[in-house]
């Protein structure tokens, strides 16, 4: 049975294992080794984990089965201080997708949306990522595209979803 739990400092390690470990997989025919290495130490690095929880509201949350942690997602109420939730990320171990587990993400994310209020669940997703498709069997659409320049010339292309609440 997958369990959801929100996850705190402590759970970091687990947070970047999943990440290190479903990155390759996700981004290696749409990314370079060294653009997934940079990303990875950029968005995954403890400071950065620390200053998305602790300062800037994001929160996150574990998908468990049994002992065994499948995957995560971060998320952020009233993003851009608007009456929204942004889906900052979700990842889930390769072994772990198509059982689940990433709509009970996303469901329950949904689901505390809706308990703040919001409007809409938004998220960004890179153009090339088979998750497109599942974001859009889970009711979300395409808004407008988005490019976000990072340094050492890499080039996040990415669309912009939504899901009306």
């Amino acid at each position: 049975m997958l369990i959801i739990s929100e996850a705190t400092t402590a759970d970091f390690k687990t947070i970047q294992e999943i990440a290190f470990q479903s990155w390759p997989d996700t981004y290696g025919a749409i990314l370079s080794k060294e653009q997934i290495e940079y990303m990875l130490d950029l968005f995954y690095s403890e400071e950065t984990l620390s200053e998305n929880l602790n300062k800037k509201g994001h929160r996150f949350i574990l998908v468990h089965d049994a002992d065994i942690c499948l995957g995560f997602a971060s998320y952020e109420h009233n993003y851009l201080n608007k009456n929204g939730t942004r889906l900052h990320k979700i990842y889930l171990l390769p072994k772990a997708q198509g059982k689940g587990a990433g709509k009970l993400l996303i469901d329950t994310i949904e689901n505390l949306a809706r308990e703040n209020q919001s409007i809409a669940l938004s998220l960004n997703v890179n153009r090339s990522n088979k998750a497109l498709t599942f974001y859009q069997k889970m009711g979300f659409t395409i808004v407008s595209k988005e490019n976000i320049e990072l340094d050492f010339g890499y080039l996040m292309e990415d669309y912009v979803m939504e899901k009306q609440l």
